[in-house]
């Protein structure tokens, strides 16, 4: 078994919460803002934009990468605020602490407070409701190790960059993605770099340039049609 990460609790320029990775020498987020990127990647150019499209009322996302439970907690407002019924599925082969989790700033109320808490306490490994629209299961695997007959209309990839973990953006897992993505379902990312560019169109997306967020230059939709 991998010896277990030693993370560092930051805070980023827009005054969110993220965690260091120091045997990475890599931040969970962008240090520009962890909330700023995550609502722009994953919420405006992932759930907004799916339902722009229509046919958004009950919808199954994936993410490479549950880390400080940020997008899920973005999601599972997002889907209360929409009255959009997910089911949330996310691999996680090193969960955050509780000592740290505890200390996350990302909730503006108490009831976002304990939204954020419920989605790290739920057990992992099954699928936990976590309020009238949104289920959560938490895998504790990797993206190589993950196997399932699923499919997904929207899969959040939210690992560390290519630079610190080559091996997650390569072309068998990203084809892995391909297959568990539904017909007209896509894969959104923070990431732009060349070659996973050409690995995501390799796999069979689409591959969508965007304006990226938080001072990065650009990001990426897959899109399988």
């Amino acid at each position: 078994m991998q010896e277990r990460p030693k993370l560092k609790l930051i805070t980023t320029q827009d005054g969110s919460h993220s965690l260091m990775r120091e045997d990475l020498n890599e931040t969970y987020h962008s240090f520009h803002g962890a909330m700023g990127e995550s609502k722009y990647v994953f919420i405006e150019q992932g759930l907004d934009w799916r339902a722009q499209q229509g046919n958004s009322e009950s919808l199954k996302v994936f993410e490479v990468g549950f880390g400080t439970g940020l997008n899920a907690y973005l999601a599972a407002e997002w889907a209360v605020k929409k009255e959009v019924t997910i089911e949330f599925h996310s691999v996680e082969p090193f969960p955050v602490p509780r000592e740290l989790y505890e200390q996350f700033n990302y909730a503006q109320s108490e009831e976002g407070n304990q939204l954020l808490q419920k989605l790290h306490d739920v057990p992992w490994d099954s699928l936990q409701n976590i309020n009238d629209h949104f289920s959560l299961v938490k895998y504790t695997s990797t993206l190589e190790e993950f196997r399932s007959s699923l499919k997904f209309d929207l899969i959040f990839f939210d690992a560390f960059a290519p630079s610190k973990q080559a091996e997650v953006w390569n072309l068998e897992n990203l084809q892995k993605c391909f297959e568990m993505t539904n017909a007209r379902g896509y894969l959104t990312t923070y990431c732009a770099q060349g070659q996973f560019k050409r690995n995501l169109a390799a796999a069979g997306y689409e591959v969508e340039t965007l304006k990226g967020a938080m001072g990065k230059k650009e990001m990426v939709r897959g899109l399988k049609f």
